[in-house]
């Protein structure tokens, strides 16, 4: 048996050993309603972090509903976040209110929030690698829960979560809550304001970049909805811009950025690569074709096509 002790461990064993180890905190399957995810402790887990969130950030209080008072309808919404080799990492519950129910003038007043485009973002990649920058990413926990809002706006309970002894209160919110049509603009707003005190001066003609220059250094902010990345040249200048969004908002580094918007991103010392390898194998799978042979060219550059009266007629919106 001592041939079995220093048994050689190969790369493949310490993978698979990796990825059981994970799934033992993780679900695989992404639920189809709330009675699905309350049959599992990871997803139970996720929503309980979720609400959690909510009482950290005091989003609402548990009042009686007001006279003619017609609360929005509430939501749970199931993700698996995964990471470039299609592992999943993370079980995100969201709570989102069903903002098609809200009425203009009564539940809101302006929505509209500046989001990039993505030629803004291929320009900054570009931008630092030109540069030598090194690009992040960070992560701001329940993002649209960082900012009040100026209308009284009430909820349901969420379902499986009701108050016990009060069931037939509504919540009214304090905070921007996701779904809500004024909560990207509320957002938005925090984040510009912070970032304008601390110094930065924003894009005149894209409004979601922000620069902040200190001495010889740089330290370039692109915003895009809720996710935040960045590129710096200083690591001193790095520290202190993490130490106030820490200050500010609950927030963490996510190290070098290397997926975003579907684009899987390589950074070295000499270049920047792009490609959306992942993005193609989710595609291909989708339509069922996961197990197709590459072709260096799939069609005759040269081939004419016209329309085929006699085939069969396909969802034109999935192509």
């Amino acid at each position: 048996m001592i041939g079995d002790i220093h048994q050689r461990v190969t790369r493949s064993s310490v993978a698979s050993l990796a990825f059981f180890s994970h799934s033992a905190y993780v679900a695989s399957f992404e639920p189809r309603d709330v009675s699905h995810a309350l049959s599992d402790p990871n997803w139970v887990n996720a929503m309980h972090e979720e609400l959690e969130n909510f009482e950290r950030n005091h989003v609402w209080d548990l009042v009686e509903p007001p006279p003619n008072c017609r609360p929005i309808g509430t939501k749970w919404v199931f993700k698996n976040r995964q990471g470039e080799d299609g592992m999943v990492v993370k079980n995100k519950a969201r709570l989102v209110a069903q903002g098609f129910c809200q009425k203009e003038g009564i539940d809101y007043e302006e929505t509209f929030a500046p989001v990039a485009r993505l030629q803004a973002i291929r320009i900054l990649l570009a931008f630092v690698a030109s540069k030598g920058f090194k690009l992040q990413q960070m992560d701001v926990k329940s993002t649209f829960l960082n900012r009040f809002i100026e209308e009284a706006v009430y909820v349901r309970q969420s379902l499986g979560f009701e108050s016990a002894k009060f069931p037939d209160r509504v919540y009214k919110l304090r905070k921007a809550l996701y779904g809500l049509k004024q909560a990207p603009r509320a957002w938005y707003a925090r984040l510009k304001s912070f970032l304008l005190k601390s110094g930065f001066v924003m894009g005149s003609v894209d409004k979601t970049l922000f620069l902040l220059s200190r001495g010889g250094d740089t330290l370039i902010v692109q915003i895009y909805v809720d996710d935040i990345i960045f590129g710096y040249s200083s690591h001193a200048l790095v520290s202190s811009f993490a130490e106030q969004m820490s200050r500010e908002l609950e927030m963490s580094l996510m190290g070098e950025l290397q997926f975003f918007l579907g684009l899987q991103i390589k950074q070295s010392l000499e270049d920047t690569f792009i490609h959306q390898a992942k993005y193609t194998r989710d595609i291909l799978k989708k339509f069922n074709m996961g197990d197709s042979k590459p072709m260096a060219t799939p069609m005759s550059t040269n081939m004419a096509l016209d329309a085929d009266e006699d085939g069969e007629a396909v969802y034109q919106k999935e192509f």
